[in-house]
């Protein structure tokens, strides 16, 4: 999933990087250790006197949090309930988010003089590294001009298909062949499965600002346990895919309405092995894509119509959870929600929930859907399969509707490339 957190041009990402390795107080035994490289408050001749350090240790992630969260609080800011990497500090003059993960920190807001002040202050508690305006963020490239922000992840797509070897291969026009079943590739078991599992783990994080490749990453990750030649082949016709579009990334523009609109579908029985079915949603801000998913459903659906259900139940969470993590970041959003659906049976259960015999073997928490539509949060409403922009999430499509449900999607080629 990923959020834009500055749409707008007053508002600017800055990236710092926080040296949490001189936190004291957690051992009374005393341990030495030269200063490491780029550390220049150290005078000469002075070594660091550690009563712990903190990296290695199992209890380490959670001592570094809570640290930080306690400075942070300190500070005014208050950690969301919602998304417990982000930190919000909001006044009737200003407005600060912050994103942590581990020690890289993403800090936007509408006032510099806050942002600076921010940076005065953990800067006296630890020692950070200013990297100035994002452009580079844990392997996401960062271009912003007055149209908008583009995302991207070029240097990493290039070095993954260095390492696998394929960095001269002959591009492909999608990321698997039309009408393509991963389940179905037998043949003799891959030699080499932990390369497979590697090359399937670094896909799972491209595809961060690569929706088009979800199905295909999502089909690929069902056998990092046992893995065929078929499976590996399927894996190089992906590679094949990045080859050809290693700048194409997700573009949000500035300027945008404050409404989200989610698309939801479901590939019935689409598992071959377990008759399971897979669930698809894409959900928008203005124009923006913000969240997607590509997921194998948990039990197994009776008919098209409850697998269509289960994922607009799926995607009704999601929303849910967008509206609140708006709200956290003053983000007023307009309600109802449209939710569209290419299911008319779905939409019917929905609104008038009559076919009792259809529909009482339904899971509970399906029925969140019909809870939040009479609450108002949704409103389903009816897209043609052809303009349904969530197929490209549940199934292989042909070159030419996976190109048409790309550009629905907000995803361009940048121009320019900040690494």
């Amino acid at each position: 999933m990923v959020i834009a957190l500055a749409t707008q041009n007053c508002w600017d990402l800055h990236h710092i990087d926080i040296n949490n390795a001189f936190l004291h107080g957690y051992l009374d035994e005393e341990v030495y250790m030269l200063p490491p490289e780029g550390y220049l408050k150290a005078r000469k001749d002075e070594v660091c006197l550690l009563k712990r350090s903190l990296y290695g240790l199992k209890q380490a992630s959670r001592q570094w949090n809570l640290e930080f969260s306690d400075k942070l609080v300190a500070f005014g800011f208050t950690q969301s309930v919602h998304d417990n990497c982000l930190f919000v500090k909001k006044d009737d003059q200003s407005f600060l988010a912050l994103i942590i993960y581990v020690d890289d920190v993403l800090i936007t807001g509408t006032s510099v003089e806050e942002i600076q002040s921010l940076k005065k202050y953990l800067n006296d508690l630890f020692t950070i590294k200013d990297l100035g305006h994002a452009k580079y963020f844990l392997g996401l490239e960062i271009f912003r001009n007055d149209a908008g922000t583009h995302l991207c992840q070029r240097k990493y797509i290039l070095d993954l298909l260095k390492d696998a070897g394929v960095l001269g291969c002959k591009p492909a026009s999608t990321p698997l062949p039309q009408g393509y079943n991963v389940t179905a590739q037998g043949g003799a078991m891959f030699a080499d499965t932990g390369r497979f599992r590697r090359l399937v783990g670094r896909l799972l994080y491209l595809n961060l600002s690569r929706p088009d490749i979800s199905y295909g990453v999502q089909q690929l990750s069902q056998f990092v346990h046992a893995p065929t030649q078929g499976h590996w082949d399927a894996a190089i016709h992906l590679l094949r895919y990045l080859k050809g579009t290693p700048s194409l990334g997700l573009f949000y523009p500035v300027g945008q309405s404050n409404k989200f609109e989610g698309f939801c579908d479901a590939d019935w029985a689409t598992c071959l092995l377990t008759r399971k079915s897979l669930t698809g949603y894409c959900i928008f801000y203005g124009k923006s894509l913000v969240s997607w998913k590509t997921k194998k459903q948990k039990t197994v659906s009776k008919s098209s119509a409850e697998a269509e259900y289960r994922s607009m139940a799926a995607t009704v969470c999601e929303l849910q959870w967008l509206c609140h993590l708006s709200h956290d970041l003053r983000i007023n959003v307009a309600l109802p929600v449209a939710l569209w659906c290419d299911n008319k049976a779905a939409l019917h259960i929905t609104a008038n929930p009559v076919f009792h015999e259809r529909t009482k073997h339904l899971d509970i928490d399906c029925h969140i859907v019909r809870n939040q539509y009479k609450a108002g949060l949704i409103h389903p409403q009816h897209v043609s399969t052809h303009h349904q922009p969530a197929d490209l999430f549940t199934k292989s499509l042909g070159g030419p509707l996976f190109r048409t449900h790309l550009l629905k999607l907000g995803m361009c080629c940048s121009t320019h490339i900040p690494t």
